[in-house]
């Protein structure tokens, strides 16, 4: 097994991080990357105002989710457990401990790689690891390793291999968290990191959640769910503002409600109940053991409550999983944007396309009746306002036969 170990004090982890650690894992063939946040840096104080060990820790966990490397890619807290300073001979020994049979890589930018020889316990670090070195700036060639690659094999036996990094960016730490604390920088981060940061304060962001500008409040969603359901987030909001511009209604609500919609799909029950209990939220008996169902009431109580976001933004979070009878055109669009956007491939999705440009409400009927039908299937209890809806749009005609009464 080769394992790559990857340390800093990831503060905060940066693009530069993310696409050193990408070209390590592909160029390496690594079978596992540790991702370590250290808890008192060796070589370094920590900045003024710093955020602490666990927010560090839960930044570089979205980093290593948005990798998409599933099994492949961890967090380690083990230098945030482990008393005294983050000493990387200490960690790998650790490491070789946990895996004896591995072969373990260090990786590291060109300024730590270049005073590797003044680190603590240089031979033991060397002894149990091979070294990968990347170059972080345009300026980072060959030429500037040679002679450490040669002082570090004859002093230590160190093996070395170098590589640049594809997709080079160039990031200061200092001066990004100069610009969090003045408004920028967001664009130096991953999306839910930046979301995380706004969400929590850090770097002396301060943001007012309740008036978050779009590209704000995705990166804010982004950061409250795995990476894997972005695109389908992404795929409802931009199906959410086609559908508001075809039937007339506001595309800002649209937008807003669809990035929002799904931002507490990944809490446990016990963390959806207890938002319910929190903003008053009844739930009947089905509700209190499904997951499913309760992340639409509990988004649509973060979205409004957390967000500041208006009622029918609420409302339209609220229903989108259920349904309800009579419906409101929000309701429905944001319903329809989430059961038919791009990313979704089922029997009959297009015709269903299809139908929610043509008559909304017949599109309705559709969806509400495909969903009964596949948790019947599955032998999964139907929600009681499920039934009401399937039951109300069967009873009211098609949108166009609505529109061509007005």
């Amino acid at each position: 097994m080769k394992i790559g170990i990857y340390g800093g004090t990831f503060n905060p982890p940066h693009l530069g991080h993310f696409e050193a650690a990408k070209a390590a894992i592909d160029t390496l063939g690594l079978d596992k990357l540790l991702l370590i946040p250290d808890s008192v840096p060796p070589h370094k104080d920590m900045p003024d105002r710093s955020p602490d060990g666990a927010h560090r820790l839960e930044m570089t966990r979205l980093m290593a989710d948005a990798l998409q490397k599933p099994g492949v890619v961890e967090v380690s807290d083990l230098e945030m457990e482990r008393a005294g300073k983050s000493y990387t001979s200490d960690t790998l020994a650790q490491i070789h401990a946990q895996y004896p049979e591995a072969e373990l890589w260090l990786l590291m930018g060109t300024d730590m790689y270049l005073t590797l020889h003044q680190w603590h316990e240089p031979e033991k670090v060397l002894k149990l690891a091979r070294v990968c070195a990347f170059g972080r700036a345009a300026g980072d060639t060959r030429e500037v390793f040679d002679r450490q690659v040669d002082h570090l094999a004859k002093t230590y036996g160190a093996v070395t291999q170098l590589i640049t990094i594809p997709n080079l960016v160039e990031v200061s730490s200092t001066q990004l968290r100069e610009q969090l604390a003045a408004g920028q920088g967001g664009a130096d981060l991953l999306p839910a990191v930046y979301g995380y940061i706004l969400r929590k304060g850090l770097y002396g962001t301060h943001a007012d959640l309740t008036h978050l500008d779009i590209p704000e409040l995705r990166a804010c969603s982004y950061s409250m769910v795995k990476q894997k359901r972005v695109p389908h987030i992404r795929g409802t909001e931009e199906e959410a503002m086609r559908l508001a511009r075809r039937w007339g209604a506001d595309e800002k609500v649209a937008q807003r409600a669809a990035i929002l919609h799904d931002c507490t799909k990944y809490l446990s029950l016990e963390e959806h109940l207890a938002l319910c209990r929190q903003y008053g939220v009844e739930t009947d008996e089905l509700e209190q053991r499904a997951v499913k169902l309760l992340h639409a009431k509990t988004g649509a109580c973060i979205a409004k409550y957390v967000f500041g976001e208006s009622d029918e933004v609420y409302e339209a979070i609220f229903w989108h999983t259920t349904a309800k009878a009579d419906m409101t055109l929000m309701e429905k669009i944001l319903y329809m944007a989430d059961y038919i956007e791009p990313n979704r491939a089922f029997d009959g999705v297009d015709e269903m396309r299809r139908l929610a440009y043509t008559d909304l409400d017949r599109a309705m009927l559709m969806g509400i009746e495909d969903a009964v039908e596949e948790m019947t299937q599955r032998g999964y209890p139907i929600h009681k306002s499920s039934v009401q809806a399937q039951a109300w749009f069967r009873s009211h005609g098609s949108t166009d036969a609505k529109e061509a009464e007005k």
